[in-house]
């Protein structure tokens, strides 16, 4: 064998060693998936992951992610949790407080538990779990550096779970997944079509993101419930710079 051929076989051994990166664009593409050996990154811009993100960077012990109205109510009252909630943009009826990263300064929400349902991500969590997830952490762009960092030095396989909404693809969800490639893709060996949607279309657009995110639906959706602060907030990067990590029931820092 010549030197070129070994020199070749060596790069293709080392690339092979890499961790694979997967983005799924909706919940349900999540079971063509094999998760049992990946860390699941739960994505949801507009608004849980972000709110998740800054409740615990402010101080809050920890999130409960629950699934269901009745269940938030439940673990309230068990835990003297702050239940919180939305659908459409309103708080839901026999909850204390909505969805927005506002609500959960450092003076309101340190040393609290947050009992969270949503519409999406935690609907995406729980089926991650459901599905043998090795682990699963919450990101969106006010936690985006923690993510990177994490999933960098674990070195293991990676799915980009998009939350999208209502299993509707989502832009908001993809340019996140986009940012987390454009900085990690040199650790992981990518072959998915979505993964390279996602990191061209954020590449485009990311000298003006704030501008380019008024187009999506969820903007409009939102925005006509006066949340377009909320909505800045959560495309801004690194506002809330900690890593949620799912263990035993809750989000803590990792």
């Amino acid at each position: 064998m010549g030197s070129r051929s070994r020199v070749n076989l060596t790069y293709i051994c080392k690339m092979n060693t890499k961790p694979t990166l997967h983005t799924i664009l909706s919940p349900k593409l999540l079971d063509i998936y094999d998760v049992t050996n990946s860390i699941v990154v739960i994505i949801d811009v507009f608004r849980a992951t972000s709110t998740i993100a800054t409740a615990l960077y402010n101080g809050a012990a920890k999130v409960i992610p629950v699934d269901t109205v009745d269940k938030c109510i439940e673990l309230g009252k068990k835990t003297g949790g702050i239940t919180a909630g939305e659908r459409d943009g309103k708080v839901i009826e026999g909850l204390e407080h909505g969805n927005s990263p506002a609500e959960y300064p450092k003076e309101f929400i340190d040393g609290k538990t947050l009992v969270l349902t949503t519409t999406n991500g935690t609907k995406l969590l729980h089926m991650a779990l459901q599905s043998g997830a090795s682990e699963v952490i919450t990101g969106s762009f006010p936690n985006l550096s923690a993510v990177c960092d994490h999933l960098i030095q674990q070195n293991k396989n990676v799915i980009l779970g998009c939350s999208a909404w209502k299993d509707r693809f989502n832009l908001e969800d993809t340019l996140f997944a986009g940012a987390v490639i454009s900085r990690i893709k040199n650790n992981f060996t990518i072959h998915c079509d979505s993964s390279l949607m996602a990191e061209n279309m954020y590449t485009l657009h990311q000298p003006d993101l704030k501008a380019f995110i008024r187009n999506t639906t969820h903007w409009h959706r939102l925005a006509q419930y006066g949340l377009e602060k909320d909505l800045e907030y959560c495309v801004t990067p690194d506002q809330a710079n900690i890593l949620p990590f799912y263990k035993d029931g809750d989000l803590i820092i990792a």
